[in-house]
């Protein structure tokens, strides 16, 4: 799964990066996005031309009561998104790319049990930070939906990030990661008129060319904390892809 990262690049390098018309303010970087989150995406309407938008994370399907469910829909599985009833709509038709500068991932101690938050000084859960080994930004595939406030008739854009089967890098930290298209898949998953499932599916395979995982400090786990000490590294295992 994906449930934290960081978007710490100036949105005008951003815009540069993936070719886009920025729609987003200048802002702070982050380095604790959580759920529900506005976050900054990139897609692509008919008329071809990239734009650099503003999202919440958690996706709200267009039929949804209240934005609430958005909470528990921060993940599409790549392995049921096309018959998901919450999904299928989306990844047909409104598919979108999330700048990462790098995400977090929590791996269980083999040593600790569960409900045990120290023994020994250690902690059950250590937090890693996996990014790329060159600083490039991540493109993490994502979908997203546009939904009407029943009340207001405002209308709320949210995302959900693709996730798939960790690969043999990741797979020491935890059993899923999101998806990370390279540049040459992006213009594809961006496509509104691409629609087969068959070559949608072919993007949708686990890639950890050139990342690198390191141990962060718990401080990550809370929500309230966002600053550059959270991607600073600890003493601890390295991993590289």
């Amino acid at each position: 799964m994906c449930g934290r990262f960081t978007q710490q690049r100036p949105t005008a390098e951003l815009a540069d990066v993936f070719d886009a018309e920025s729609l987003v303010e200048a802002a702070e970087p982050r380095f604790n996005v959580a759920p529900t989150d506005g976050i900054v995406a990139v897609v692509q309407p008919p008329d071809d031309r990239r734009l650099l938008t503003t999202l919440r994370w958690g996706l709200i399907p267009a039929w949804a009561d209240s934005p609430k469910v958005g909470a528990s829909m921060i993940n599409a599985r790549a392995e049921t998104i096309f018959t998901s009833s919450a999904y299928r709509a989306s990844v047909r038709k409104r598919r979108c790319l999330i700048p990462a500068d790098g995400f977090y991932e929590w791996r269980r101690q083999p040593d600790l049990p569960n409900g045990d938050p120290q023994r020994g000084g250690k902690v059950a859960k250590q937090p890693f930070f996996i990014h790329r080994r060159d600083g490039a930004p991540l493109a993490m595939a994502g979908i997203w939906s546009p939904w009407k406030e029943p009340l207001s008739e405002q209308w709320l854009r949210s995302c959900a990030i693709v996730t798939t089967a960790a690969d043999a890098f990741m797979a020491p930290i935890h059993d899923r990661m999101p998806v990370i298209l390279p540049p040459e898949a992006w213009q594809r998953w961006l496509d509104p008129t691409v629609d087969d499932v068959a070559e949608l599916r072919g993007v949708l395979e686990p890639s950890s060319v050139l990342l690198e995982a390191y141990p962060v400090s718990t401080l990550v786990n809370s929500v309230r904390n966002d600053s550059p000490e959270l991607v600073a590294r600890i003493d601890g295992e390295v991993l590289r892809a």
